[in-house]
């Protein structure tokens, strides 16, 4: 009995990975549903703890609220680009936190302790800006399904008016 106990649960933990990945890329809604949430309540508040800071594997959106107007942080791996940031977007523009950019049109990222203003939010296909990720990135990209990345630019800053 212990034996099979055994077995079930190390089977379990082989197939979990696989089913993720699985569900991901096939975009079963109920695998998604089931990831996000996971992500949302457990992963991003344990990630947002040191997320953002100086050698953070991952940057923190700051944006707001479409409808509550209150300040929200979304860890995200956003990777530098020139003129900004490209972020993979692994459930796609429909998150949350993707649509506050989109209907706000600006936002801060926070990465290696640094803020960067952001501003002219644009949903990309992958394939588009994949030359900006690392070959190891872009595998698990690939691996996810991963079709669709935000580009936000650093916001352009005015040059002072002559009194």
């Amino acid at each position: 009995m212990r034996r099979t106990a055994v077995v079930v649960a190390s089977a379990a933990l082989v197939l979990s990975p696989l089913v993720v990945v699985v569900g991901l890329r096939m975009r079963k809604p109920h695998v998604v549903r089931a990831v996000r949430r996971f992500n949302r309540d457990v992963t991003n508040p344990r990630q947002l703890r040191v997320a953002g800071g100086p050698g953070a594997w991952a940057s923190v959106v700051e944006h707001v609220g479409r409808r509550t107007g209150a300040a929200r942080r979304t860890p995200v791996g956003a990777t530098p680009v020139d003129g900004g940031f490209v972020v993979p977007l692994p459930y796609g523009h429909g998150a949350d936190w993707v649509r506050n950019v989109l209907a706000s049109g600006s936002a801060v990222v926070v990465r290696d302790g640094v803020r960067h203003d952001v501003d002219r939010p644009e949903v990309v296909p992958t394939a588009a800006v994949r030359a900006c990720f690392s070959a190891a990135d872009a595998r698990v990209l690939r691996a996810f399904g991963v079709k669709e990345c935000l580009l936000v630019h650093h916001v352009r800053q005015q040059a002072a008016r002559p009194p």
